[in-house]
């Protein structure tokens, strides 16, 4: 059977009652905002062992046949279901099973989910404050954003949101239980948490606002910096070059001792901006290299040198990371370490090694779709396993949270795509806990002792090759 039939067999299906919403996925993806640079080398050896895992291809006979098969349930149910179906509705919850079976972060986003993810992207948005992701059926609080509704309230990482506004959060999948968080700015919104260690469900009764994020916060302590990224947006860059150059001004222009870069608790963001912020800090050399099924998903991203990695050339830097940084904050970590430019501090970073590619499907929605692997310069694999810290340094967990601040991060996730380093897959939990006062705070101390001699380790400073 030649593809001329299987098209075919897909206009039919199609004409059942709305499919082809399916037919511009690949015809209207979006092209990428950034220019990529010459496509990265991969390993022949790894190639090979991938092509040699990879399924035996299906005929055009065995796909003709489940094409028939689908179209024969869609058909029994607009004909036999006890309600008359909505077939929009049916043919959107066939596109988002399909998706959300390849791995966690695939998906089909409605178009009001669209629209919700290019607002929050763009660094505002209505809504409460929360980073989260679907686990056994119910939201799992990655981490509450600084200084929103959530964040005040006291929602805590690994809370477990059951209900929102008495409704069960079960059956629901992952963009409809954020979209009923979200809502008109003042407008009320009950969440029903469950905390391990608490016996009873805990209801917050949240305010939603304007979650006007603020990329970067920074202070002084002492003749150190401490820059706060609390996740990827489109101000990310913006914000850590206004923080620098705001430190020397206040400091009459001299370079501070030390800069520490915070990315503990960052879910992660936009690509695009992880480059950029590498970049701030390196003058050349691999960002870094994905790679994918297609050798046009492979690419690499590079540092050029400019005025503000020159103005802190030789400004020490240490990152924080911890199980809750995850994705272009691991991108941060991994080139910074990689380059010997900056000793990483804290737990084992979440690793979500990943791209996904939104697809336009004009107004129907889009798809988000995994279609790469992140690799750090030195060509480690972020996925499943993440970045270990060159200095491993623990909090003081209260103890009603000792044992439910760590997570292990994307490999206990269901369905997430196999790590592809030798080092394999996370099997222990790293601590997302972070003190809320900062002389509490472990890490961030341990830090600025660092950079002003009072502790010493080898990994610090590090010394770049070459």
């Amino acid at each position: 059977m030649n593809s001329a039939t299987i098209r075919a067999a897909l206009l039919a299906v199609a004409l059942l009652g709305g499919v082809n919403a399916l037919l511009p996925v690949v015809a209207q993806e979006e092209p990428s905002q950034e220019e990529p640079s010459p496509e990265a080398p991969v390993d022949g050896e790894a190639a090979a062992a991938e092509l040699a895992e990879a399924p035996t291809p299906r005929t055009p006979e065995e796909i003709y046949s489940d094409l028939n098969l689908f179209g024969e349930v869609f058909d029994r149910i607009r004909s036999e279901y006890v309600e008359p179906p909505d077939e929009r509705e049916l043919i959107r919850a066939a596109i988002q099973g399909m998706l959300s079976s390849l791995d966690p972060h695939s998906g089909y986003l409605s178009p009001d989910s669209y629209d919700d993810m290019r607002r929050d992207t763009s660094g505002q948005f209505g809504g409460l404050g929360i980073e989260v992701t679907m686990e056994e059926g119910v939201l799992k609080v990655v981490s509450p954003i600084d200084e929103t509704p959530a964040a005040r309230a006291g929602i805590l990482a690994n809370d477990l949101i059951v209900e929102i506004d008495g409704q069960t959060v079960q059956g629901q999948t992952l963009d409809e239980a954020v979209e009923k968080m979200r809502g008109p700015v003042g407008s009320g919104v009950t969440l029903t948490v469950v905390r391990e260690g608490v016996d009873e469900p805990l209801d917050f009764d949240l305010e939603r606002d304007i979650i006007a994020l603020r990329a970067v916060r920074w202070s002084l302590e002492g003749d150190v910096g401490v820059l706060r990224l609390s996740r990827f947006s489109e101000q990310a860059y913006s914000g850590i070059e206004a923080a620098i150059r705001d430190m020397y001004e206040e400091r009459d222009g001299s370079a501070p001792k030390g800069l520490v870069l915070d990315l503990r608790n960052n879910p992660g963001g936009l690509v695009d901006q992880s480059v950029l912020v590498a970049d701030a800090f390196l003058s050349r050399g691999a960002v870094v290299l994905t790679r994918g099924r297609n050798p046009q998903d492979n690419d690499r991203y590079d540092a050029k040198p400019d005025d503000l990695d020159s103005m802190i050339a030789n400004v020490p830097i240490v990152v924080l990371i911890n199980g809750g940084s995850a994705s272009a904050a691991e991108i941060v970590a991994g080139a910074l370490q990689d380059h010997k430019r900056a000793t990483l501090v804290g737990t084992r970073s979440f690793g979500k090694g990943s791209v996904q590619s939104i697809s336009s499907l004009g107004v129907s929605g889009a798809i988000r779709m995994t279609t790469s692997r992140y690799y750090t310069p030195d060509n480690r694999s972020i996925q499943a396993f993440g970045i270990r810290p060159d200095i491993e340094v623990f909090q003081d967990v209260p103890e009603e949270l000792k044992g439910r601040d760590e997570i292990i991060g994307e490999a206990e996730l269901p369905g997430h795509l196999a790590g592809a380093g030798e080092e394999g897959e996370a099997t222990t939990g790293s601590s997302v806990y972070v003190p809320a006062e900062q002389e509490e705070d472990n890490q961030l101390q341990y830090a600025i002792r660092l950079i002003n001699g009072e502790e010493s380790n080898p990994a610090f400073p590090p010394t770049p090759e070459g």
